[in-house]
């Protein structure tokens, strides 16, 4: 009687629901609480990933400081930092109800003795059509001094918009004793820039530069967020 009553109830589960053995070990009864532990053991896996990419992130950066920085503004635009790139040149068309005035500034790390400054204070452009500036960089010393520059956009959000087709930023300039250089920047404003609705208002927009002398193992600072 046993035998076909265990037969029966083994029938009524059907294929696939068969019971299984209970694992050793202590564990709640309740689904509820099962799924919680569940859920809190995915969480904390989740959380000590993201800590290990960051750690590992933190080391790189520290050994290539400047072209990360570079690569990760030239791509996103973020932090305030221009694009780069002249693929759009020939199918771009100027939106010229939309004026836009640019300003330029130009600073120098107090470890730097050169004399830094932009050759116009500003000029007026439309989003789709190409710009020209100029700085200024003289050496006043007796001894040669190499430099380089870092660069940001202000309003920071119109950074993806400035994109550069020629500048000098992140590239050393050596300057001879009392040399002087001009330095070209050829840039324009993505036509997309009239169509963010974040852009509405804005009507200036302003590019800067710093210069720091290059130094081996020195690392440049994030400009815009010291």
């Amino acid at each position: 009687m046993a035998a076909r009553l265990c037969a029966g109830a083994l029938r009524a589960l059907g294929p696939g629901r068969a019971a299984r053995p209970q694992s050793r070990g202590l564990q709640s009864s309740n689904p509820f609480t099962r799924r919680q532990e569940e859920e809190w053991r995915r969480r904390n896996r989740t959380v000590l990933s993201y800590i290990a990419a960051a750690a590992v992130g933190m080391v790189g950066a520290s050994y290539a400081a400047v072209p990360l920085y570079r690569l990760y503004c030239q791509t996103t635009g973020l932090g305030g930092s221009t694009g780069r790139g002249s693929e759009r040149l020939e199918e771009m068309r100027p939106v010229r109800e939309r004026v836009l005035k640019v300003t330029f500034n130009a600073d120098v790390h107090a470890g730097l003795q050169w004399k830094f400054r932009p050759q116009q204070s500003e000029i007026y452009v439309v989003p789709g059509e190409t710009a020209l500036a100029f700085y200024k960089a003289i050496n006043p010393t007796d001894k040669p001094i190499i430099g380089i520059s870092t660069y940001n956009v202000v309003p920071f959000e119109a950074g993806q918009y400035f994109n550069k087709i020629q500048c000098f930023c992140f590239e050393e300039q050596r300057l001879n004793p009392h040399e002087e250089v001009d330095m070209p920047v050829f840039f324009y404003i993505d036509p997309e820039f009239a169509e963010d609705p974040r852009m509405a208002k804005v009507d200036l927009i302003t590019l800067s530069y710093t210069f720091f002398e290059a130094k081996e193992g020195q690392h440049l600072p994030l400009p815009g967020y010291q």
